[in-house]
């Protein structure tokens, strides 16, 4: 019984520790749900101090970008067309492409993405945007990222804050990749298990202190608060719980209904459940966020659902409604002012002028 307590003691002042030293930030939680039917699916949420002025956009394929990073910076043309959420509309924040791939920004204090070394330089508020402009898969992404083709150079954004961001990717397979730039190196984590990814500490010590949950067990006892590490245990728990196959007695399931928005309204779910709610604050930590809003990007069936936290409804748009074709208007769905919309919005689209992503100096 000694040598159990001792054991459990070192383990939760191991946590204790860890959580403590965590710099204060701003939080957001990804998950990747693994069902059957090939269904695969991609929530998060969007933890932010502030409005982020955050609207949707269409780019369709065949758009010539540059990586905003003066003269030695990458050029190409996308290959895929995709539909984004921005964030101040500077850059891109979360997405998926055409082919199902799907890209998140989230916040990661402990980032530092050393120096150029003479590479070709790429604005951070284009990290996103190039991976789904470029890729299908995680695979051909992480062959291509782990040659360092570019160095991801950051900067402040709108609100004064410096954007220190780890990326993370799906694609339909259920195939993942985390890529985080610690003490100037990349660091990238691929595999299908690495199905959650949420803030502080480096995912590899977010790992460490998820094992400890997993061996306690999730029915058991999960951590509760909204530090980055336990809405990691919390989310690695709930998005293996929900049912991984149709199930009859679903509350709200339909005879002869899909299975995949079954799913998607199981990691919604989810994602609510680690979401922090309006308005919430942390003595000696304001920093962490409120959850501004929450997308769930459906991979099999290539549905983009949105639901924020001010709106009284989710709504969705399939990526099949839009026009993605190269030569197609670039196409804005105004979201910052307070718009509602719900249902399928893919109508709700206007003609719009591409935003600037932002740019970088690069020394």
């Amino acid at each position: 019984m000694n040598r159990l307590r001792a054991s459990l003691t070192a383990a939760v002042a191991a946590i204790a520790l860890t959580t403590a030293s965590l710099v204060p930030a701003d939080a957001c939680t990804r998950a990747v749900y693994l069902g059957s039917d090939d269904v695969v699916i991609t929530g998060r949420t969007m933890d932010w101090a502030e409005d982020m002025h955050t609207n949707l956009w269409v780019f369709p394929k065949g758009i010539e970008r540059d990586g905003a990073a003066g003269a030695n910076t990458p050029k190409w043309t996308s290959k895929y067309g995709s539909l984004i959420a921005s964030g101040y509309d500077v850059g891109t924040a979360d997405g998926m492409n055409e082919a199902g791939l799907v890209a998140n920004l989230l916040y990661l204090a402990e980032s530092d993405y050393g120096t150029t070394e003479g590479k070709p330089a790429l604005s951070m508020s284009l990290w996103a945007q190039y991976v789904l402009d470029n890729f299908a898969t995680v695979s051909d992404a992480v062959a291509a990222l782990e040659e360092e083709p570019f160095r991801v150079v950051t900067a402040e954004l709108p609100n004064g804050r410096a954007a220190q961001l780890h990326l993370a990717i799906s694609d339909a397979t259920g195939d993942s990749a985390i890529f985080e730039y610690l003490e100037g190196k990349l660091v990238i984590h691929h595999g299908r298990q690495y199905q959650v990814m949420t803030n502080s500490p480096s995912y590899d010590q977010q790992l460490a202190l998820n094992a400890y949950w997993q061996s306690i067990g999730g029915l058991t006892f999960l951590p509760g608060t909204n530090r980055a590490a336990d809405r990691f245990a919390r989310a690695s728990f709930l998005i293996n719980a929900i049912p991984t196959q149709a199930d009859p007695n679903y509350i709200g399931a339909v005879p002869g209904g899909s299975f995949a928005n079954q799913a998607a309204a199981s990691v919604l779910s989810v994602m609510r459940a680690v979401s922090v709610p309006l308005g919430i604050t942390t003595p000696g930590q304001p920093n962490i966020s409120s959850t501004l809003w929450r997308t769930i990007s459906d991979q099999k069936e290539k549905v983009y659902f949105f639901d924020s936290s001010t709106s009284p409804n989710a709504f969705w748009v399939p990526l099949a409604d839009l026009d993605l074709k190269e030569g197609a208007p670039v196409k804005k769905l105004t979201l910052a002012g307070g718009k509602v919309y719900s249902g399928n919005a893919a109508d709700k689209f206007e003609e719009a002028k591409p935003f600037a992503f932002m740019p970088v100096d690069v020394k």
